[in-house]
This record gives structure tokens, C-alpha cells and sequence, in this order.
């Protein structure tokens, strides 16, 4: 288990990150998401122990992570994937961090094979795509057969074929009762992946939830309503957040409010219903709503002129 509590961290009069507090629990794949600036690998470097927090304290498995003895078999962590000697083959720079926990040969051979990399394990690590790249700091992160990982941007390079196996491996991960916490701008590849979200805005929590709450209670889905007597219906739906707009003859759309408080009012007033469908948004439609205000560079919405 991971757990955040009032992290902080200032450089000189910047704030990355502010008050940051969640947890993230074994047996799920939770995304962690933000704009680019939101602090997210801030966040994890501090995690880590990479940086120290201006204020507050962060532990992996109930223990900072400098504390821990042997850290490749306690957390995995690809926070930068090409923080490889490019001189160094595949094999020796995993057999290398092996040697430092004392992590058998076979071992490496194996995390080799589970990435993709056996018939490139001899070849020298500058002639990597980046996709080879990705998969070479997934192995080391996978080293120690960790029972927490952290990832930033793991698909990052990857081909479908690529991004479907890590979609995968992170499932039959969480699955075993591991703690999974990755990090991506794919937001169709989270909606696939992710089971609980932490999304943060300017080092700040915006939501904390799964996925499926976060997109159902966005507020930004719509409902499409077909009645004979959408008049009627309008007013009867008036209320603070509620917009009710006809968009065709006896077609309304109404955003602010879920199907079943549309049907029951209908009921109570004898309005006919011919249609009722919500039309739930994506993850991504979510997300953008969510942190509009917190992005650091605003590109100009459709429409707008130079």
C-alpha cells in the first residue's frame, strides 16, 4: 500500500505540490492523473525518496521508502526508462541490479522473457527504439517481484500490440493483490486499465474515486428525452444545475441530472416518456472537465480566433 499524507514540496517561491493526501491500495490498478505541470512525477518522486517533501511524509508498504533493506523486492518503479548506460546490453544492466539484492540469474532470464526481450538481451541498450526502451525499465521495475510498482507513463513508445500487453500484465498484477499506481495521458487506455483514479490539478487533489463514480458523477453526461409533451416536462425539471434544452420536435436534452430523477417526475406527472437515454461521457470528457481551470497551458477552444 502506498499512502500520501499532507505532502508538500516548494522550489523557492513555486508550489509543485500542495497538501496532497491518498492511499493507494493493493489489488487495483489506480490511475494517477493530471495536466501536464499538475505535479504528478513530482508526486512520485516523492514517493520515492527522490525528493524531500517541503512538508508532509509519504510511505510505501507502511515504511518510507529509504528505509526499506531491499527496495527492487519491496516497490518497482520506471520513472524514467532510458536511465540506462547506452554501452550496457539488456542482460548485464539487469543482471547488474540483480547482483545488488543478491536476486538469482534465472530471475533475470525471466523478466526478460515476460517482456518481449530475450532475442534482443545481448544487443547494446543505444540501439533501443523507444518501445524497447519501455519494456527493458518495465523488467527491471519487475526485477525483484515486487508487491508495489509505480509507473510513469509505462506505454509511453509502446505499439498497440505493446499496449495491450501492458494493460494486461498491470491487471493480472493488481489481480494478485498488488499495489499498482501508473500514470498516463492515454485516458482511453486508463478507462481500460484503471480501477480506482487520483487526479490532481497545480499539486492539488481534484478526486479521489473509481472509475466508473468519477465519469457517473462528472455531471457533464447528458440524458436525450423524447416526449410529447416537453414543455411540461422543462418546467418540471427546472432546478439549480438542471438545463433542460429541446434540440428537436419532442426531443429534449438534459445535462445536470441522471435518467431516473427525469423518469420518476415524468411518472408523477403522467408525462409520456416514448424515449429515455443517457448518454454517459468518456473518461476523457470527464477528466477535461474536471480540470480545465488547472491546466498550465490553455490551447484555444474551437472557434476562437488569433
Amino acid at each position: 500500500m502506498i499512502t500520501a499524507q499532507d505532502l508538500t514540496k516548494r522550489y523557492g517561491d513555486k508550489t509543485a505540490v500542495a497538501d496532497l493526501s491518498f492511499t493507494v491500495r493493493p489489488g487495483t490498478v489506480t490511475g494517477f492523473l493530471g495536466p501536464n505541470g499538475a505535479g504528478k512525477s513530482t508526486t512520485m518522486r516523492l514517493i520515492l525518496g527522490l525528493d524531500a517533501p517541503t512538508h508532509g511524509h509519504a510511505t510505501v508498504g507502511g515504511h518510507a521508502y529509504a528505509t526499506h533493506p531491499a527496495p527492487l523486492t519491496e516497490v518497482g518503479t520506471l520513472l524514467e526508462a532510458r536511465s540506462v548506460h547506452p554501452g550496457r546490453t539488456a542482460h548485464h544492466h539487469l543482471r547488474t541490479l540483480a547482483l545488488t539484492h543478491g536476486i538469482p540469474r534465472a530471475r533475470v532470464d525471466q523478466v526478460l522473457d515476460l517482456t518481449g526481450l530475450t532475442e534482443v538481451a545481448h544487443r547494446r541498450v543505444k540501439g533501443f527504439s523507444l518501445g524497447m526502451g519501455q519494456r527493458l525499465g518495465l523488467a527491471a521495475a519487475l526485477l525483484g517481484d515486487p508487491a508495489v510498482l509505480v509507473l510513469d507513463e509505462p506505454v509511453n513508445g509502446l505499439d498497440p500490440e505493446g499496449v495491450l500487453w501492458i494493460r494486461n500484465l498491470l491487471k493480472s498484477l493488481a489481480a494478485e493483490g498488488r499495489t499498482v499506481l501508473v500514470s498516463s495521458h492515454l485516458m482511453s487506455e486508463m478507462a481500460l486499465t484503471a480501477d480506482h483514479l487520483v487526479i490532481i490539478g497545480r499539486g492539488r487533489l481534484l478526486a479521489d474515486t473509481t472509475v466508473d463514480d468519477f465519469v457517473r458523477q462528472s455531471g457533464a453526461g447528458t440524458v436525450k428525452v423524447v416526449t410529447p409533451d416537453a414543455s411540461a416536462l422543462v418546467r418540471l425539471l427546472a432546478a439549480p444545475g438542471v438545463q433542460a434544452i429541446p434540440t428537436a420536435s419532442e426531443t429534449l436534452e438534459v445535462r445536470g441530472t441522471d435518467a431516473r430523477h427525469i423518469g420518476r417526475t415524468a411518472a408523477a406527472h403522467a408525462i409520456p416518456l416514448y424515449e429515455l437515454t443517457p448518454n454517459q461521457v468518456s473518461l476523457e470528457e470527464a477528466f477535461m472537465a474536471l480540470t480545465h481551470d488547472s491546466v498550465e497551458f490553455a490551447t484555444p477552444r474551437e472557434g476562437a480566433t488569433a
